[in-house]
C-alpha cells in the first residue's frame, strides 16, 4: 500500500527506526510496505529480516533525491533489481554526481515518478517500468490533468515519515542540525510535509474511491516485488568460499602448506602436534573455513614480501595451523590453548583473526586486498547522536548563546529567561539521542565476498577511496557477511623504525632477528625490565597500571607477562580476584585457600580464572560440557551468543551435569557466579600471548638500543604519555635531546651518536612547504653556513623564519636568537632589486652593530611550550626547589608508612568513579631526577585540591608499600608558580 517510507537512516530527515515503522504498519493493518530511504539502502536488509515477524511483506528500494528535490522512487522487483539500485546509487555517490531527473534503464527495477515531477518535465513516453506517484495532497489535481489518461500508470505515493506532530518537530530540528541553521531560518523546501504520515488504509480507499484503479495498481505493483535473503539460522556464508579453483584444491594446498612449513615452527614434531594439526584441519574443512585461512595467509605473505611488520592476535592464536602458516606468532601447544575457543562445530560464523599492521603500512595492505579480490569493501559503521553533542546542536538551533550552552552542559545554573528553550532542548535531545548521525568506516573490518558487494547494499567512498558498505557489522553478520580484521597500531612501527635507526646510527651493531622471540624471552636483562616496571615506551606494558602490576607480580618471564596482560582486564578485577591472584603468586602458602576443584583445573593460575579459556576449562572439566558447548556458554555470557535459547539450554545442562556429578548445591552456584562475573570481560589467552610477543620485541630494543628505540617512539606519536615524558626517558637513558637544528634535523626526529635532534615536524605552525624547501636545499647544496646564507637560499616568509629563530634552530650559526630576530627583520625590510638578471658577484651584506641582548629563560620556556608543547628545559630550575626539601623516588623506601612532601612534574592523570559515584584520581609524576612515581587521590582530596594542569607540584602524602610497589597516598598537593629565575638572568647576565 505505501511505496515511499522513510526510516531514520534517511539521515537527519527520518525519525523512525525499522521496528517503529513496522509496528505502525501492523497497527494500521498494512500487509505490504516499501522502505525507500533517501539515497540509501541501509535499512533494507534489516527490514527484509524483520518484516515477516510483523506479518508484512517487505519491499525495498530508495528515494532518489538531489539534495531535497525528489527525482523518483526505486522499487526492487527482485534480488537483481536490488543489486541494480545499489549499483546505481553507488556510482553517483562515489563521485558525488547529481542523480538524473528521470530514471535510468534498470530492467528489474520499478520507478515511481512524483506527479508534480512528471508535469514539470512534461514526460510523455512512460516506459513499461515507470509509474506516476499520486498522493492524497495532489489527488484533486489529477482530474484536471492530462495524466489522468494513463490510468494503468497511476499508483499511490503517500510518503510515510512521521507518526505525529512531535515527530514532525523532531524532523525540523534534524534538518536544522544538518543545514547548520537556526530553526527560524529553515526553508519549507528543505523539510517534509506534516501530512507525510501513515494513514488508515480504509481512509485511503475512501479518498480514492472514484479512481480505485490507483489502489489496485499499487497493490499489483507491490505484489510483483519479491526479495529474499537468508538470516541467522537460514543464512549462508556470503564470504568468498574458494581461494583456488575449488574447495578440494584449497584443502590440498592448506595441507601442503602445513607440511612444508611445520619444521620452521617445531624442531621435533611430536605425536601430540601431529594429532592437533589433523584435528584442526578436519574441523576447518568440515566448517568450510579453508578459504578464510588461505586468504589470511595470502595477506600475510604480501606483508612479508614488503617487509611490513604485523601481529596476528585474538582467538586465532589458539590455532596450531595458524601458527604454522605464520598468521600468528604464538604456539598454542606451549600455552595449552584450546582450538575450540577459535573454531568449534557450534560456530556458524568464520573464525576471528585480528591482524595488526603498522599504521604506516595498513593502507597499502588494504590496497592489495582490494586489487587482489574483486568483491571487496570496507565495513561501514554508524556514528549515533550522543546526548551531550545533540544538546549542544539543538541549543544552537534555538539560537542560545555559546556561553550559556557551555554552562548548561557543565551543569551550572542558567539564566531564567532561556529556561523554556533549554527545556525544549532537553525534551527533544532525549528523543534524538541514539539516532544515526552519519555513516563512517569500521576501524579495521574488510569484507571479501563471493557475490558483488552491491548485491547487499550501496557503498560510499571515504577519503582513502576504498568503497565502504552502507551497513554495519551487526546486520552484515546476520545476513552472512563476515569481516576480516585488518587493523593498525603504532607499536609495530616503533619496532621497525627503531631497527632502521640503529642501522643508521650504529652500523656495526649486531641486531638479533626480531622474529626470534624465544631468545628475548630467556634474556635475564630483558626480564629485569619487566620486574622493575622499567617499560616506558614499550607496547602495552608502559601504563602506570601495568607497570605497578608487574612490580607487584615480580614479572620476570613470558608466561608471567601473558598472565599480567589478562589480569589487568576488568574481568579478573571485578570479583576481587586480581589481588587474590597476586597474593597467591607471591605467597605459595596462600594457594591452599583456593577451592580444590578449581585449583586442580587451573594450577597455572592458582585456581583463579584469568583467561577466557579458563571458562572453557571449568565448564568442560567441572561441569562436563564439551569444549564446543563451553565456548557457546562463554559467548552467551559475554553478550556475543547468537541464540538465547541455545545459551539457556546449556545453562540448564551445566546445573544438571553438576548435580549428577554430586557437587554440593552451594559449590555449583559459586562456580557459576564466578564464571558469570568473569566471562564478559576476560581476554583470550592467545590474545594476551600475542601482545606479550610484541612487548618482548620492544623490550629487546629498549634494553640494548634505548636511544634509537625512544626516538622511534617519538616518531610514532609517543604512546600512553606525552612527548615530554619520552624526552625525559631519553635523558634518563644517557642521551641528549636538542631542539630542531637547521643543519642537523630532518622532518622526523633523528639521532646522531647519543644526541637526538627533534624534527621540524614537531614544530607547531611550521608549514610543510617550509620544511620541504629547507631540507631539499640542504640536501642539494650542503649545510647552511650562516643565517644570511639561509635567507638567500630559502625564500620563505618572515613569519616562518621567526618560528625557526624562536625555537633556536640557528643556534649553531648564531647563539643569540634575539639578535637573529633583529637581523631577520632588517633583511625582510631591505629593498628588493627589480633587476631579474643574475649577478656575477653577490652584494656584500651589511653587518649592523647590535647591542648585547639579555637572555630570558622564562620567555624561552614559553617559546618552547608554544611551539613544541614542552619546554626542553629543567622545569624544576624555574621553581624554588630549595624550600621544599630534596626527597626523590630513591628515598621512598626509607619513608614507608610515613608522611612526606616531594616535588613532582605531572605526567598523566586518570579519573575513576567509585561505587558511590565519587571521583578519585590516579596520577603519575616525575621527580627532579627524572624518575616516575605514582599517587592516589581519594574523593575528599580530589574535592579539596582540584587539578591545575601540567606543571610542578608539591605533593604531600603517605608512602605506601603494596607488595614492593611504592606510591604516595596523597593528602594534599599544590601547583607551584615560577618563582625562581636562572642566576645569570637574575644578575643581569649576558649571552
Amino acid at each position: 500500500m505505501f511505496t515511499n517510507c522513510h526510516t531514520y537512516y534517511s539521515l537527519k530527515y527520518g525519525i523512525l527506526s525499522t521496528q517503529e515503522l513496522l509496528q505502525m504498519a501492523m497497527k494500521n493493518g498494512v500487509d505490504n510496505l516499501a522502505v525507500t530511504d533517501i539515497n540509501s539502502t541501509t535499512a533494507c536488509l534489516e527490514f527484509i529480516k524483520e518484516a515477516p515477524t510483523y506479518g508484512i511483506k517487505p519491499v525495498v528500494g530508495a528515494d532518489i533525491r538531489n539534495v531535497n528535490d525528489q527525482c523518483f522512487i526505486c522499487l526492487a522487483r527482485n534480488n537483481n533489481g536490488y543489486y541494480q539500485i545499489n549499483k546505481f546509487l553507488s556510482e553517483h555517490l562515489h563521485i558525488k554526481k547529481p542523480f538524473p531527473e528521470l530514471p535510468p534503464s534498470l530492467e528489474d527495477v520499478y520507478f515511481i515518478i512524483p506527479f508534480e515531477k512528471v508535469l514539470l518535465l512534461e514526460v510523455k513516453n512512460l516506459k513499461e517500468n515507470w509509474f506516476i506517484g499520486i498522493s492524497a495532497a495532489n489527488y484533486n489535481k489529477l482530474r484536471f490533468s492530462k495524466l489522468a489518461q494513463y490510468p494503468e500508470k497511476l499508483v499511490l505515493q503517500q510518503p510515510v515519515t512521521f507518526r505525529s506532530q512531535q515527530d514532525f518537530n523532531v524532523h525540523r530540528l534534524l534538518r536544522c542540525i544538518d543545514l547548520n541553521i537556526l530553526l527560524s531560518k529553515l526553508p519549507t523546501k528543505e523539510q517534509g510535509s506534516p501530512n507525510d504520515k501513515m494513514v488508515d488504509p480504509k481512509w485511503v480507499k475512501e479518498t480514492f474511491a472514484e479512481n480505485t484503479h490507483i489502489i489496485t495498481n499499487t497493490e499489483n505493483l507491490l505484489s510483483k516485488c519479491s526479495i529474499t535473503f537468508g538470516f541467522e539460522d537460514t543464512r549462508k556464508n556470503q564470504n568468498k568460499d574458494t581461494y583456488l579453483a575449488s574447495p578440494e584444491e584449497d584443502f590440498e594446498y592448506l595441507e601442503k602448506l602445513c607440511e612444508d612449513r611445520i619444521s620452521r615452527r617445531y624442531k621435533t614434531v611430536t605425536p601430540e602436534i601431529t594429532a592437533r594439526i589433523k584435528k584442526e584441519l578436519d574441523a576447518i574443512k568440515q566448517m568450510d573455513f579453508v578459504s578464510y585461512f588461505l586468504i589470511n595467509y595470502d595477506i600475510i605473505q604480501y606483508a612479508r614480501k614488503k617487509d611490513y611488520p604485523y601481529i596476528g592476535r585474538g582467538s586465532g592464536a589458539n590455532s596450531v595451523v595458524a601458527y604454522i602458516l605464520g598468521i600468528t606468532n604464538v604456539d598454542p601447544i606451549e600455552l595449552d590453548l584450546y582450538f575450540e575457543r577459535f573454531i568449534n562445530l557450534y560456530r556458524t560464523s568464520p573464525p576471528d583473526f585480528d591482524i595488526d599492521f603498522s599504521w604506516k603500512d595498513r593502507d597499502d595492505v588494504t590496497r592489495y586486498i582490494f586489487e587482489r579480490y574483486p568483491n571487496t569493501a570496507l565495513m561501514g559503521t554508524y556514528v549515533t547522536f550522543r546526548y551531550r553533542a545533540v544538546i549542544r546542536e539543538l541549543a544552537k538551533v534555538f539560537g542560545l548563546p555559546k556561553a550559556e550552552i557551555d554552562d548548561f552542559i557543565a551543569g551550572k545554573k542558567r539564566k531564567p529567561g532561556n529556561d523554556k528553550y533549554f527545556n525544549l532542548v532537553i525534551k527533544y535531545g532525549s528523543i534524538i539521542q541514539g539516532f544515526p548521525n552519519y555513516l563512517s568506516v569500521h576501524s579495521g573490518g574488510i569484507v571479501i565476498l563471493k557475490k558483488p558487494v552491491h548485491w547487499y547494499c550501496a557503498t560510499f567512498l571515504p577519503p582513502k577511496d576504498f568503497q565502504t558498505l552502507f551497513i554495519d557489522m551487526h546486520i552484515a553478520e546476520v545476513v552472512g557477511i563476515f569481516k576480516f580484521d585488518i587493523l593498525a597500531q603504532r607499536g609495530l612501527s616503533k619496532i621497525k623504525d627503531a631497527i632502521e635507526l640503529v642501522r643508521e646510527n650504529q652500523p656495526d651493531a649486531e641486531i638479533l632477528d626480531i622474529e626470534d622471540v624465544e631468545v628475548f624471552k630467556n634474556d635475564p636483562e630483558i626480564n629485569s625490565l619487566l620486574r622493575k616496571g622499567d617499560c616506558m615506551g614499550v607496547f602495552y606494558v608502559e601504563s602506570p597500571a601495568m607497570r605497578s602490576l608487574m612490580i607487584k607480580l615480580q614479572t620476570e618471564d613470558y608466561l608471567g607477562l601473558v598472565a599480567a596482560s589478562s589480569i589487568i582486564r576488568p574481568g579478573v578485577n571485578k570479583g576481587g580476584m586480581k589481588n587474590e591472584y597476586i597474593l597467591r603468586h607471591r605467597d605459595p602458602e596462600r594457594r591452599k585457600n583456593a577451592h580444590p576443584v578449581l585449583y586442580e583445573i587451573m594450577p597455572e593460575t592458582y585456581g583463579v580464572m584469568v583467561y577466557q579459556e579458563d571458562v572453557l576449562k571449568v565448564a568442560h572439566i567441572f561441569a562436563g560440557l564439551s569444549l564446543g558447548e563451553a565456548d557457546v556458554l562463554r559467548r552467551g555470557m559475554s553478550g556475543k551468543g547468537r541464540s538465547k535459547k541455545e545459551f539457556e539450554k546449556l545453562q540448564d545442562q551445566y546445573f544438571k551435569n553438576c548435580k549428577e556429578k554430586g557437587y554440593p548445591e552451594q559449590l555449583i552456584k559459586d562456580v557459576w557466579e564466578q564464571i558469570s562475573a568473569f566471562a564478559g570481560y576476560a581476554f583470550a589467552k592467545g590474545h594476551s600471548a600475542s601482545y606479550a610477543v610484541e612487548s618482548y620485541q620492544s623490550l629487546y630494543l629498549k634494553r640494548y638500543f634505548p636511544l634509537e628505540f625512544m626516538t622511534a617512539v617519538l616518531n610514532n606519536g609517543g604512546g600512553f604519555y606525552n612527548y615530554d615524558t619520552y624526552i625525559n626517558e631519553i635523558k634518563r637513558c644517557g642521551g641528549t635531546v636538542e631542539a630542531p637544528c637547521i643543519n642537523n634535523s630532518d622532518h622526523g626526529n633523528c639521532i646522531k651518536g647519543t644526541t637526538v635532534y627533534l624534527g621540524f615536524g614537531m614544530v607547531k605552525d611550521l608549514e610543510h612547504r617550509t620544511i620541504q624547501k629547507l631540507l631539499t636545499e640542504r640536501q642539494l647544496y650542503g649545510n647552511f653556513r650562516s643565517f644570511n646564507d639561509f635567507t638567500e637560499r630559502c625564500a620563505i616568509g618572515i613569519e616562518q623564519v621567526m618560528i625557526l629563530i624562536r625555537i633556536k634552530a640557528f643556534r649553531s650559526l648564531q647563539s643569540n636568537k634575539y639578535k637573529l630576530m633583529w637581523n631577520a627583520h632588517l633583511l625582510a625590510n631591505a629593498p628588493v632589486s627589480n633587476n631579474a638578471m643574475p649577478t656575477l658577484f653577490k652584494q656584500k651584506n651589511i653587518n649592523y652593530n647590535l647591542p648585547e641582548f639579555s637572555r630570558n629563560p622564562v620567555m624561552e620556556r614559553y617559546d618552547n611550550l608554544e611551539l613544541l608543547g614542552f619546554t626542553l628545559m629543567d622545569d624544576f630550575a624555574l621553581v624554588d626547589c630549595d624550600s621544599y626539601g630534596s626527597l626523590t623516588v630513591k628515598d621512598f623506601p626509607q619513608y614507608v608508612n610515613k608522611t612526606i612532601s616531594v616535588l613532582g612534574k605531572l605526567v598523566t592523570s586518570k579519573s575513576v568513579t567509585t561505587s558511590k559515584g565519587d571521583v578519585m584520581k590516579f596520577k603519575t609524576f616525575l621527580d627532579r631526577e627524572g624518575e616516575c612515581f605514582d599517587t592516589v587521590h581519594f574523593p575528599d582530596v580530589v574535592q579539596k585540591f582540584p587539578d591545575s594542569g601540567y606543571g610542578i607540584y608539591l605533593i604531600k602524602g603517605k608512602v605506601v608499600d603494596e607488595l614492593g610497589y611504592l606510591f604516595i597516598e596523597c593528602i594534599g598537593f599544590n601547583k607551584l608558580g615560577l618563582t625562581k629565575m636562572y642566576n645569570s638572568y637574575a644578575k643581569g647576565g649576558r649571552l
